[in-house]
């Protein structure tokens, strides 16, 4: 079952999640502890049962890590969360409904109003429903970020406290991102000096690029770099390309220590270069 939660996660989770400001948001006045019980499944997610529009209860996972709520389509239909003339797309990749209103879903005492959900058989969550019964849906941060949240795994119990925060819709966030032009081009140049030269051939498949200049008296050649060495890793970044070396370059302040790992002579060491400032 390990499999299927790895999956999961990388399926679900392809946007990060909005995160709140760096002072956390207030309690809102008055705010009580509100306690809801979990479960837990073969795959470790915590599952918790739900009513929606009045609906249920049904089984969702409680996923800390999922930027949006998810439903499946029947239980949306069932739930009145799909319009009564709603038509399915034709052709909609894992039944891809779109994105809906529920007018109130309850989880416990929290109750929470007008939540954007989206609608859709995911694969995953049907996968892991084939094994561990009943899964129709996902709880996201857009519910759970309205809330202070404590988790309790040895009494399975969650509490939450309401807090003047708002989730943002993030399937709103995703469409801006990948819409928005990218007017800025980004420059890799290194933060600090080094003083080698590296170049990799076009029909070169292999890891690494090699080391085709190596200044004197600069860090690298103090460091022990040689012309001839096929540089696999800087500063534990692979280096499988010019641009890798580059952009891995531009994490080493000067001043920073960043180790070189090389293949010499069959054998891979390591060198530590002390980055000095410099263009």
């Amino acid at each position: 079952m390990k499999s299927i939660r790895f999956v999961f996660v990388t399926l679900i989770c392809f946007v990060p999640c909005t995160g709140r400001a760096d002072d956390p948001p207030q309690l809102q006045k008055d705010a009580k502890v509100l306690r809801v019980p979990f479960d837990t499944i073969m795959s470790q997610h915590m599952v918790v049962q739900v009513k929606i529009n009045g609906k249920g209860p049904y089984r969702l996972i409680f996923d800390t890590g999922a930027p949006f709520t998810l439903l499946n389509n029947k239980v949306a239909k069932e739930a009145g969360v799909l319009p009564k003339d709603f038509r399915p797309p034709l052709f909609a990749l894992f039944g891809q409904a779109g994105q809906f209103k529920i007018d109130n879903i309850e989880l416990g005492q929290v109750k929470v109003g007008n939540l954007q959900t989206q609608v859709m058989d995911h694969p995953t969550v049907g996968a892991i429903a084939s094994v561990v019964g009943p899964i129709e849906g996902i709880l996201g941060f857009n519910f759970f970020g309205k809330y202070r949240m404590t988790i309790d795994y040895q009494t399975k119990e969650m509490a939450f406290m309401p807090v003047e925060f708002e989730p943002k819709d993030m399937m709103k966030e995703l469409m801006k991102a990948v819409m928005k032009p990218n007017k800025k081009a980004k420059v890799l140049a290194p933060a600090g000096q080094s003083g080698f030269r590296v170049a990799k051939a076009k029909d070169d498949t292999e890891a690494g690029v090699n080391v085709e200049e190596v200044h004197a008296k600069l860090p690298a050649a103090k460091a022990g770099l040689k012309v001839g060495d096929r540089l696999l890793t800087l500063d534990s970044r692979w280096t499988d390309s010019v641009a890798d070396c580059f952009a891995a370059a531009v994490n080493v302040p000067p001043g920073a220590e960043a180790t070189l790992r090389v293949r010499r002579d069959g054998k891979e060491i390591d060198l530590t270069v002390k980055v000095q400032p410099g263009l």
